[in-house]
């Protein structure tokens, strides 16, 4: 059985796939955690059927996308739990696209409606990669460390590319 793309350490059936095949999330990171599997995925069916109306784009095409999304970290969670009414999920997604090796850092919003989560908006932040983080810390990623996106490689096999 596939592991959940979303990190979670359950497999795609018992985890984001209940989602993706239309049960209900039942915290905001539930339903953070199933968009990110969607991207992976490229479930645009999914990502625009949890995007709360009024900022829902009129069309998703992720066909084309040669994105492959490497892992994700939760950092921060505020309420978006099963009795609340919002929610806000800080998350990074490590990412690797034609145009090389990233992250996506965001602070994402979601409120329920009707019982459902619905991702509303976020706001992006920059995230440092690791040889800018590496120089403003004094300690660095050295090319046969392990990658910081949690793939499991090596850094100069994968985000060090």
């Amino acid at each position: 059985m596939a592991a959940c793309p979303c990190g979670s350490g359950a497999t795609l059936a018992d985890c984001c796939g209940q989602l993706l095949d239309g049960g209900a999330a039942v915290t905001a990171e539930a339903l953070m955690r199933s968009r990110y599997t969607a991207f992976v995925g490229r479930r645009s069916d999914y990502l625009l059927a949890t995007w709360a109306p009024e900022k829902r784009p009129s069309a998703l095409d992720l066909s084309r996308d040669r994105t492959e999304w490497l892992g994700l970290q939760i950092v921060a969670v505020v309420a978006g739990g099963p009795d609340d009414a919002v929610g806000e999920v800080e998350f990074i997604a490590r990412y690797r696209s034609p145009a090389g090796a990233g992250a996506q850092r965001e602070r994402s919003r979601f409120r329920r409606e009707a019982g459902r989560w619905l991702y509303v908006d976020g706001q992006v932040a920059a995230v440092p990669q690791p040889g800018e983080a590496a120089a403003r810390s004094g300690a660095g990623v050295g090319r046969n460390d392990p990658c910081p996106c949690g793939s499991g490689s090596k850094w100069k096999r994968c985000c060090g590319r």
